[in-house]
C-alpha cells in the first residue's frame, strides 16, 4: 500500500456498485498471481470472473464493499469483506458456478474451487475475511490504497480479527505493516498462498 499523502477530494463510499468494484479489481489484479492462474491473461475472462464473484458476494448477509471515490465520481480503490461464517446459499452457488463456467471457462471454475478448498478453512474462528483490496493502476503510489485500507481496518466490525490470503509475495510485508501476521503457507499448483490474520483492534500489532 502506498505511503504518499492522499488527495483531500477523495471520499469513502460504503455501498459502491458491485459491478463497478469488479471492473476496478479486474484492472488492479491484472498481474496478481492467483487471479492470473485462475483467469489467464484475458481481460474479458478476468472481468467476468470478478463480476460473477462480487454479484454472489453482494447477496451474503452482512457482506461489505467499500470504495474510495474521486471528486468526479469514479472508483479509485475498492475493498471487499466477508463476515464470519457467511456462505452463499445453494442456489447462489449454482448460479455463480454457471456464470463462471460459461463466461470464464471450466479451467477458471475448477481453479477457483481449488483455491477456495485450500484456503477457506484457514480463517481463525469468528474472523472477518478481507477478500480483495485493489487500487486503480494509474493511482499506484498516490496513497489511495493506504487511505482505503486504513478506513476498512478502523471500521470493520471484527471483534475476532481479520483474515486474508495472498499469492503475491510482495504483498506480505505490506500487510504486515498493517498489523497482519503470517499463519501458514500453502502450495497450490504454481502458487504459494500465504494466509494472514490481524488481531482485533486494541490487542496491538505485530510486524511493521
Amino acid at each position: 500500500m502506498p505511503e504518499a499523502g492522499a488527495d483531500p477530494s477523495w471520499r469513502i463510499d460504503t455501498d459502491p456498485d458491485p459491478d463497478a468494484c469488479a471492473d476496478l479489481l479486474a484492472a488492479a489484479f491484472a498481474r496478481e498471481p492467483a487471479v492470473s492462474w485462475i483467469c489467464g491473461g484475458s481481460v474479458r475472462v478476468r472481468t467476468h470472473w470478478f463480476r460473477a464473484t462480487l454479484r454472489t458476494h453482494a447477496g451474503l448477509d452482512g457482506a461489505r464493499r467499500t470504495a474510495l471515490v474521486g471528486a468526479d465520481g469514479p472508483l479509485l480503490a475498492a475493498a471487499v469483506l466477508t463476515p464470519p461464517g457467511a456462505t452463499p446459499a445453494a442456489g447462489a452457488r449454482a448460479l455463480w458456478a454457471a456464470r463462471t463456467g460459461l463466461r470464464c471457462g471450466p479451467r477458471a471454475l475448477g481453479r477457483t474451487l481449488r483455491y477456495l478448498d485450500a484456503t477457506d478453512a484457514g480463517a481463525p474462528p469468528g474472523a472477518w475475511t478481507l477478500e480483495f483490496v485493489g487500487v486503480r493502476p494509474d493511482l499506484t503510489g498516490r496513497g489511495a490504497g493506504r487511505l482505503l485500507l486504513d478506513h476498512v481496518l478502523a471500521t470493520a466490525p471484527a471483534p475476532h480479527g481479520l483474515y486474508l490470503t495472498t499469492a503475491d509475495p510482495a504483498n506480505v510485508p505490506l500487510y504486515r505493516h498493517f498489523g497482519f501476521t503470517t499463519l501458514r503457507e500453502t502450495p497450490l499448483g504454481p502458487l504459494r498462498v500465504t494466509s494472514m490474520s490481524r488481531r482485533p483492534t486494541g490487542q496491538g500489532r505485530d510486524g511493521g
